[in-house]
């Protein structure tokens, strides 16, 4: 295995310390209340300075904080294309899988309830928010879904609805789950509800032999 040069590894375990610093900081303040200050103490990092040396500025931290924290805009950014082509039931059980796996890491639920808190509180950071997660997440599968129909996989529909309606079953998993705490939501495993999601979503969509 080829291991990156000193310097390199250098300046990517920095820009890890201090966003893990960021998303602790985040987590407990807010994106508005936290000050670089905080979040190069929390990064175990002398100087809040430093921050700039590594990240263009508050905003694209907490970016690069919801991005590595959210396991759905990481298979975004590196499988993509190939989920493109795959069939329906495939593809929709990989990103479901990956769009509940927060709730395996306590990091990534933190993150998520803070998304909630700041986008209702704040329209600008829930802009911020929208940009990089759920806008790309839902363009995604709209694109997706497009793709089947015009495949004649699925039937003709207006797929950005489609892609809401799935999206929507997980959301409705995570509230009942990690927010309200409702007991019948937390005996429901994270695969069992990919799987029945996606199987009661293709009964509504595919297109059956006898329909063709």
């Amino acid at each position: 295995m080829i291991m990156p040069p000193r310097d390199e590894q250098d300046f990517e375990n920095r820009r890890q310390q201090i966003i893990d610093g960021a998303l602790q900081v985040f987590s407990t303040k807010g994106f508005e209340k936290a000050t670089n200050k905080d979040i190069a103490a929390a990064a175990g990092i002398g100087s809040p300075g430093l921050i700039y040396h590594y990240f263009k500025d508050k905003n694209d931290l907490f970016g690069q904080v919801i991005e590595q924290h959210l396991p759905v805009l990481q298979l975004l950014n590196r499988h993509e294309d190939e989920i493109m082509t795959k069939p329906p039931k495939d593809a929709l059980i990989i990103f479901g899988k990956a769009f509940l796996a927060a709730l395996e890491y306590s990091k990534s639920i933190a993150l998520m309830k803070l998304l909630l808190s700041e986008a209702f509180r704040r329209p600008e950071v829930a802009d911020m928010i929208n940009t990089v997660g759920p806008s790309r997440s839902t363009a995604f599968l709209t694109q997706y879904l497009r793709k089947q129909m015009s495949l004649g996989v699925i039937k003709p529909m207006n797929p950005g609805a489609a892609a809401r309606c799935f999206i929507g079953s997980l959301v409705v998993y995570i509230l009942t789950r990690e927010v309200f705490r409702q007991p019948d939501a937390l005996e429901i495993s994270s695969d069992t509800m990919v799987t029945t999601a996606v199987q009661v979503f293709l009964q509504g969509i595919e297109i059956s032999p006898i329909d063709k």
